[in-house]
């Protein structure tokens, strides 16, 4: 057995996760949630009534024999308020969110509710968020502020990277995500290029805790395959990658969704450990105990997901460690049938839970592909060729980038799939858009006199970080480093740089990132155009992540020493040409620029699109760190 589960006949609460608010427009309502069974649903709106969501509005995709994602897009007659809390519930069966799930309503609340706003005052914004790291969720900061005052919310919540890490998973974690797919059914399926020949025989081998490298084939070919996904490749100065326990198949992907998202799926499963080394059984029951704390702040998570607009783009961990780094990394990746199955049903679980959700109408014609896949499920195994189909068209997929139509414009880049491949030397890491979607975002942002911009890593990073990844870029060991920054490849730095400078577009940009693990302001000008641009970099990072605390503090001073404004190491960074001011964390020790705490960024705007007030709040209980510019603003 893998788990000590519940009896399968006993009832299943009828919502595994869910409801989350995704794209709301006032004519446009996007939601989802994941049911134990195809729901009758019944959205219910304040000054609208009842909708009926039939197969016109709520598309159900089988993901399981008891798992069915409900992809519900509601357009609406007659747009709703803007700036006013709108009241809405959802009723199974007519039952209401107060009966079937009383953990989303906050106190005194009989449904939740929303609030379209008709600019983006403001806004929360964050990354990475791995369950098992001993820090608390930054999201539960999310909780605490839309209970204090639901009237003055922010606009959205912008999650630009690494929601889930399907390539650094605690045992316990996966222990939990074999007793789900149990519990539930989710489908199974075969695996070509492996040792193992299919999802069940995988999740019994004694090799799937810990030890997962050793399910590739034993040849000297593949050496390389082994180090992308399962080696556990040592990065000595940022991360120590854990790719033991590396997510496989769809079915795992899509039960660290559920388990991520929402308390309903633990409650279902009683997990016992496997049978394990000392060593390993040590390592086992540290991170058992960082996931117990973690399970206990998912009702305020899904709160969360339930009261306020949550958009989404992918950054590697989402997939896998290093996705598409370089052009090597891409050869070596995709020319297996087993790696590129694992970042394939990555990518699949990302589309279903993520991607459709920013932006539907882009998928028009991937979900009849889905849902012709879910329909080969036989004895719950899923037919390798329409899955291999799928992965296909994912893979060549241009469209996980969206534009939102607000004010300022929110513009959500896609830095993944769409690289600046270096020709010379395959081992280089790629620019992270290439000329064609550098091209399309120049042209979104014409005209606009101010604009959002969600970079998963910053545009304008710390120097001295981006010159040590330059260095073993140089030495043929980008992969030691995570060497992905704008300034990492000569073509696409010059071309983004270009697009701040030109004449029509914005006057003042915010771009929000994160990846980093730790978080910082500049404000950037540009010379060379008249009147500007002002550019404001602002990233939080991580939710539930943080650098190694000594490391970071000694980057911050030496990067503070050897990149001072007149130091002649700044003419040989490509943004010589620029004036970087620094803000400075209120809370911090005198000259530090970089703040390293697990939480959630809060940004306002004023009505010229620019940032008034920036904070990060602290995951720790602290008080909330205002990033504070300089006393003389920069001229």
């Amino acid at each position: 057995m893998l788990s000590s589960t519940p009896d399968i006949t006993l009832a299943l609460p009828p919502v595994l996760v869910g409801p989350l608010l995704r794209r709301l427009e006032p004519a446009r309502l996007v939601m989802w949630l994941v049911g134990t069974r195809a729901l009758a649903l019944t959205l219910r709106i304040d000054g609208v009534g009842d909708l009926a969501l039939d197969a016109s509005r709520c598309t159900v995709v089988p993901v399981g024999q008891r798992a069915f994602v409900h992809l519900i897009d509601v357009t609406l007659d007659a747009p709703l308020p803007q700036d006013v809390v709108i009241g809405y519930d959802l009723l199974v069966d007519g039952a209401p969110i107060a009966e079937w799930a009383p953990h989303l309503l906050y106190d005194g609340a009989q449904c939740p509710n929303f609030m379209l706003h008709s600019r983006i005052e403001q806004l929360v914004h964050g990354s990475c968020r791995k369950p098992h790291y001993p820090a608390n969720d930054g999201l539960l900061c999310v909780d605490r502020l839309l209970a204090q005052d639901p009237a003055q919310r922010p606009a959205l919540l912008m999650m630009s990277g690494d929601q889930v890490y399907a390539d650094d998973v605690a045992g316990p974690m996966l222990r939990a995500i074999h007793g789900l797919i149990e519990r539930l059914g989710l489908f199974e399926e075969c695996l070509d290029g492996a040792v193992v020949e299919d999802s069940a025989k995988l999740y019994r081998h004694p090799a799937s805790y810990y030890h997962r490298a050793d399910l590739l084939p034993a040849l000297e070919s593949n050496e390389t395959l082994r180090e992308r996904f399962f080696g556990g490749a040592r990065k000595p100065i940022f991360t120590s990658s854990s790719a033991d326990n590396h997510l496989v198949t769809f079915a795992e992907v899509m039960a660290m969704y559920l388990l991520v998202w929402s308390p309903v799926p633990w409650t279902l499963i009683a997990v016992q450990p496997p049978e394990l080394t000392a060593e390993r059984r040590q390592r086992y029951d540290l991170e058992q105990r960082r996931i117990d704390a973690f399970k206990t702040g998912l009702d305020g998570v899904a709160r969360v997901f339930a009261h306020l607009s949550c958009l989404m783009i992918f950054d590697d961990h989402d997939i896998t460690d290093d996705w598409n780094l370089s052009a090597q990394w891409e050869e070596t990746a995709y020319g297996h049938p087993f790696s590129k199955r694992i970042i394939g049903n990555a990518l699949i679980a990302y589309m279903l839970c993520q991607g459709w959700g920013n932006n539907p109408d882009a998928f028009a014609d991937v979900l009849p592909q889905t849902l012709a896949l879910s329909d080969t499920a036989r004895d719950r195994y899923l037919d390798s060729e329409p899955q291999d189909q799928l992965i296909d068209t994912l893979l060549g997929f241009q469209q996980w980038h969206y534009v939102l139509p607000s004010t300022p414009a929110l513009v959500v880049l896609d830095t993944r799939t769409r690289r600046w491949r270096s020709e010379n030397n395959l081992k280089q890491p790629s620019g992270l858009l290439d000329w064609e979607a550098l091209s399309e975002l120049q042209h979104e942002l014409l005209d606009h006199p101010s604009a959002i911009i969600v970079s998963p890593a910053p545009i304008f990073g710390v120097k001295l970080i981006e010159t040590v990844q330059r260095v073993f870029s140089w030495c043929g060991y980008p992969l030691l480093v995570d060497a992905e920054n704008w300034m990492a490849h000569r073509g696409a730095a010059q071309v983004i740089l270009n697009i701040f400078r030109h004449s029509r577009t914005p006057g003042n940009y915010v771009v929000l990132s994160g990846d980093v693990h730790y978080s910082f302001v500049y404000e950037v000008l540009i010379p060379h155009r008249k009147g500007g641009p002002r550019i404001w970099q602002i990233t939080s990072s991580g939710i539930k992540n943080e650098f190694p605390p000594v490391l970071l503090e000694w980057f911050d001073r030496l990067n503070r020493w050897l990149y001072s404004p007149r130091s002649p190491l700044n003419w040989f960074t490509k943004r010589r040409s620029m004036r970087i001011v620094p803000h400075t964390p209120e809370h911090a020790e005198a000259g530090e620029r970089l703040w390293n705490s697990a939480g959630i960024g809060q940004v306002f705007f004023n009505e010229q699109g620019q940032p008034t007030k920036i904070y990060q709040h602290n995951a720790n209980g602290q008080p909330p760190t205002r990033m504070r510019p300089p006393k003389s603003p920069p001229a």
